[in-house]
């Protein structure tokens, strides 16, 4: 009982996040935003086919037959990050990462909460 509250919390938390980052994407970013972006070597066009991609994500979290897959393109989307701020130097960025790759891994630890 305990295992799918805490996985219907985390559940709810990932599929939050990837949605708001998602419509995020969309929205004209700030200048903080556009700096990161920059140093990460990610330019303007390509920000709405990420947020595509991060709001399909968070759709594929919610059913049980893509809830594995989901998470997977989850996590390796975090290691991109991650990758991607190693590459620029920002080691504090790859840091803060961290318990977001926890996340979906747990995730699939877990399983999906409703499933029988």
């Amino acid at each position: 009982m305990i295992k799918n509250v805490i996985s219907l919390v985390l559940l709810g938390i990932s599929v939050f996040l990837s949605l708001k980052h998602g419509w995020d994407a969309f929205q004209p970013p700030n200048q903080e935003q556009s700096k990161m972006m920059a140093e990460l070597g990610i330019t303007k066009v390509t920000m709405p086919y990420f947020g595509v991609f991060s709001m399909l994500i968070g759709l594929m979290l919610l059913w049980p037959r893509t809830f594995f897959l989901g998470n997977m393109l989850n996590a390796m989307t975090i290691l991109i990050i991650m990758a991607l701020s190693l590459r620029a130097g920002n080691y504090r960025m790859a840091l803060i990462e961290i318990p977001f790759l926890a996340m979906p891994l747990l995730l699939i630890f877990l399983k999906y909460p409703f499933k029988q």
